[in-house]
């Protein structure tokens, strides 16, 4: 039935500031920016008088994330979740270097619940990161 995987939304409360984070210090590339509002965008999200920025930015393997500035419906301020809240609870990335990559974002006041961690088998490095909107990121290096 499902033929590929398109994207991943995250709301964002600033739209330049999220760019920043996740292309300037985490190399993603912007794709595509636009102004969304109309019959249609009402219609798909089931609103009255949408106004959204929306800006897709792929990883540099492809995957695209679609960072959704509301204008005209704002939300709280950032995601109050935790890693066993029902629902999405995190996004995974694969890094080349952990600890080049937290020692990065510590510097730019990236919090983490906890120093890296390997795996039981050994074959990775992980680690939760607290990023923009409160989202969590989690950081894998492979080992092996």
């Amino acid at each position: 039935m499902i033929s590929g995987f398109r994207h991943i939304g995250l709301v964002v409360t600033n739209l330049e500031e999220s760019k920043e984070f996740w292309c300037d210090l985490l190399g993603f590339k912007l794709v595509k920016q636009m102004e969304e509002s109309g019959p249609h965008i009402d219609a798909m999200m089931g609103l009255v008088d949408v106004r959204v920025t929306t800006a897709k930015i792929k990883c540099p393997d492809g995957m695209i994330l679609e960072l959704l500035y509301f204008k005209s419906h704002p939300d709280k301020p950032s995601w109050l979740g935790t890693p066993f809240s029902t629902g999405l609870t995190h996004i995974a990335f694969t890094v080349e270097n952990l600890q080049e990559t937290y020692d990065k974002l510590t510097k730019v006041g990236v919090t983490f619940p906890a120093s890296p961690q390997t795996s039981p088998d050994g074959t990775v490095e992980v680690i939760y990161a607290k990023g923009p909107e409160g989202i969590l990121l989690e950081l894998v290096e492979v080992l092996s």
